[in-house]
C-alpha cells in the first residue's frame, strides 16, 4: 500500500496551560483530514472544551491561545464531543505535532483503538535533520507552504487548534515527499 491512499487525520489540543499532569486540560480542538495528499476543508473540525475540573486558564495561555475562561463557559465537555472525536479519528492515521500532548488528553478514552500515530516532529527530525528549529510554524516556513496553509484558514492564526492541525497535514505531505525513497512505509508509521 502506498502513503499516498491512506487516510490521515490531523489533531491538535490547546491546553489550559498548567503544569503537565497537574490540572492542565483541553480547552480547544481542532481535527483535519487529508487523503490522496489533498486536505478536505469540508472534514474541518473545531470546538471550546469546557475543562471538567473547572481550572482557570492560565495566564501564559491565554496570551498565546487568545482564549479565555469566559470563551468557554457554553462549551461542550470533552466526552461529550467523543462520538464526533472517535467518528473522525478512527481507522485513519493520526497525525500530531509533538503527540503526547495529543495522546495524553485521549487517554481519557482508553478503548478508542488509535493504533497508528505519526509524530511530525519526530518524521521532520528524521527527515530535515538539519533544521535549526522544529517547531511547527518554522517548519511551515521550511517546507515553504505558509501561504497555501494561509488560503485555507484565513481567518485563523497559530496556536488556534484548527489551525495548526491543518498546518500539520501540510507538513506532513511535505514531509511525505521528502521521505519518498528514503523511508519505508512501515518506518514513516512507527514515527
Amino acid at each position: 500500500m502506498e502513503l499516498k491512499n491512506l487516510e490521515f487525520v490531523s489533531i491538535d489540543f490547546e491546553s489550559t496551560g498548567h503544569r503537565e499532569g497537574i490540572g492542565d486540560e483541553p480547552i480547544q480542538i481542532g481535527i483535519a483530514l487529508m487523503s490522496e495528499f489533498q486536505i478536505d476543508k469540508n472534514s474541518f473540525f473545531t470546538s471550546y472544551i469546557k475543562p471538567k475540573n473547572d481550572h482557570q486558564i492560565t495566564k501564559r495561555s491565554q496570551n498565546v491561545h487568545h482564549i479565555k475562561t469566559e470563551n468557554l463557559k457554553e462549551s461542550p465537555f470533552l466526552y461529550e464531543l467523543w462520538p464526533k472525536i472517535n467518528n473522525l479519528l478512527r481507522k485513519r492515521v493520526v497525525v500530531a505535532h509533538g503527540a503526547g500532548t495529543e495522546k495524553r488528553f485521549l487517554r481519557a478514552f482508553p478503548m478508542h483503538g488509535f493504533d497508528i500515530w505519526i509524530d511530525t516532529l519526530q518524521l521532520a527530525k528524521k527527515i530535515m535533520p538539519d533544521s535549526t528549529d522544529y517547531s511547527l510554524g518554522a517548519l511551515i516556513e521550511d517546507v515553504d507552504v505558509k501561504d497555501d496553509l494561509q488560503s485555507v484558514c484565513p481567518e485563523l492564526s497559530w496556536h488556534d487548534a484548527l489551525y495548526d492541525a491543518v498546518a500539520n497535514l501540510f507538513l506532513l505531505r511535505e514531509l511525505l515527499k521528502k521521505a519518498e525513497g528514503r523511508l519505508t512505509y512501515q518506518e514513516i508509521l512507527k514515527m
